[in-house]
This record gives C-alpha cells, structure tokens and sequence, in this order.
C-alpha cells in the first residue's frame, strides 16, 4: 500500500522503464553463446593436452610448436607414435609447408622434439589411442566450427544494430568486442539515468562501507559481470591504440595501482566516453571526447529519493 500510494503521489518523478531492444538482446545471447564455447575449446584442448601428455609426449612436444589448425591436422593424421614412426624431417616440412606453416621452426628441430620426447608410460594398444585422439580432436574441430559460425553471425547482426556506429571507430575495439559491448552495456545505457549510475552498474567501481569511525573500499563483487569482463577487456586493448588511454592506464600504474585495478580506471573513463556519445547521438570522435583529457558532460540532476 506504501507504494502505490508513492506511485500514486510521486510517480511523475521516476522514469519510465522500456524494455531493451530486441537487437541488443540478440546480440547479447550471440555472444554469450561465442563466450561458453571459447570456454569448452580451452577445456576441450586441455583435455587433448592432457590425453597426449598420458598416452604420447612427442605428439605433445610438436602440438605445442605448430599452429593450431596444422597441430589439429597433424594428430588427425598421425595419432600415435606408431603412426608417425616413418615420418622424416624433409617430408614433416613438406607436410607443414602444404598446409601454410609459417615456418617458425624447421623441419629437422621438430622432428627432434618429436623424437626426443620420453615414451609414454601408457599401457593402451595403439588402436585404443588412435581412437582417443582422433575423438578428442574432432571435438575440438567442432567447437572450433560453432564458434567460426557464431562470428559470422554476430557480424552480421552488428552490422545492422543502430548502436555499432556510435562505438565502432574506438580504438582496438573489433567485431566480436564491439558485440559484447554493445550486447551487456547496451541494456544498461538504456536505462541508466546518470553517468555515475552506468559506472556502478558496470561493476568498474569499488564499494565503499563507512560506519562510525571504519571506511573500507573493497572490490565490487555483486554486479554484472559480464558487462564488466566486456568493457575491461577492451579497455584493456584500447590502451596499445589510443594515446589518451595509454596515458591514463600509466598514470594509475605510477600511482602503485596493480594492472586490473588501473584496467577499471581505464574502464571508467571509457563509460563517460560511451555514456557522452549515447546522450548526444554522436559516433566516437577523439577530438571531441578526449579533449584536455576529460569529458564535458553538464551536471546532472540527482536521482528522487
């Protein structure tokens, strides 16, 4: 009854609510889902990692010295120490060079690692360690496929999202950034009322308890995550292609601040940038928004009680 009489007699002063866009919430579950299955490739590569340490270390040695793609290939077409027993140096750099190796290491240093490794203790025949590897990599191969598809996907809807212009011509910042962007803080520019509240919401801000005569600043667990995983790791690249944003990630490092706290610092500078080309329409510009290093923003009105 306290609140709807509050509505009743107030509800002029609070904003109104819409729901998110539906190109944002479809780009946010696009990668959301590209996120869980880069997830499932690092277990599923560790996973292979792991059989090839236990049942063949030579395989190992040279799964970590090619590239990924021609290490897949490679332990499809010999999984076992058995299968690779006439293969030479000459004929593994032919091998390599069909399949676009770039040539970092050559043929004779790798057929070494493969030969010097120890044997594997296993006790499995060889048919059985075949069988293993050649499942273990087309996991691997298939969530590989998953992912190649989610991108396509996820560039074509950020493509046609009304946000991406806003926030494209940032530094560092590529398709699959640019999507998680728009996808987790998306929804929070929507409804933000304040700079200061997207800032909170993002989770780039510590929490701050003051009673009597205590004050702590603790890092903020409870928030939205992912939003902040998002704007920290772009913030993260935009340091290596904006000189305003390696200037402000140095100043907190000779401040003594550790690497993922001047990152938030970062991050926080680039949600005022956000937050100034969302309230005017207007695409990213390094003139505009990084000048004198600051953002001009008009005050804003305080949030009713």
């Amino acid at each position: 009854m306290k609140l709807a009489d509050y509505l009743r007699t107030d509800g002029h002063l609070l904003p109104r609510l819409e729901p998110t866009e539906q190109a944002t919430l479809d780009l946010q579950a696009l990668t959301r889902t590209r996120a869980d299955h880069v997830e499932a490739k690092v277990a599923a590569l560790n996973q292979l990692a792991a059989l090839l340490d236990e049942h063949w270390p030579g395989g190992k040695a040279v799964f970590a010295s090619l590239d990924s793609d021609i290490a897949l290939a490679f332990l499809e077409r010999y999984p076992t120490p058995a299968a690779a027993t006439k293969l030479t140096a000459g004929r593994f750099q032919a091998w390599c060079k069909r399949r676009g190796y770039s040539g970092r290491q050559p043929g004779n240093v790798l057929i070494e690692r493969l030969r010097a490794a120890p044997k594997a203790a296993s006790r499995l025949s060889d048919t059985v360690v075949a069988q293993l590897v050649s499942i273990q990599v087309a996991q691997v191969q298939g969530i590989r496929a998953t992912i190649h598809a989610l991108d396509k996907a996820i560039a074509e809807a950020v493509e046609t999202h009304p946000y991406a212009p806003l926030f494209a011509t940032m530094p560092r910042i590529g398709t699959v950034s640019l999507s998680q962007v728009i996808g987790e803080i998306g929804p929070i520019l929507e409804r933000a009322q304040t700079c200061e509240q997207l800032i909170a919401e993002a989770g780039v801000v510590p929490v701050t308890r003051a009673s009597g005569k205590s004050r702590t600043v603790a890092f903020r667990f409870a928030t939205n995550r992912r939003a902040r995983v998002a704007l920290t790791v772009f913030a993260d690249n935009s340091r290596h292609g904006s000189e305003w944003a390696a200037k402000i990630y140095n100043d907190a490092r000779a401040r003594k601040k550790r690497h993922p706290h001047a990152i938030r610092i970062l991050a926080r500078a680039w949600l005022r940038v956000m937050w100034a080309c969302w309230r005017d329409g207007t695409c990213y510009d390094p003139v505009t928004h990084q000048a004198n290093n600051k953002i001009n923003t008009p005050v804003e009105k305080p949030l009713p009680a």
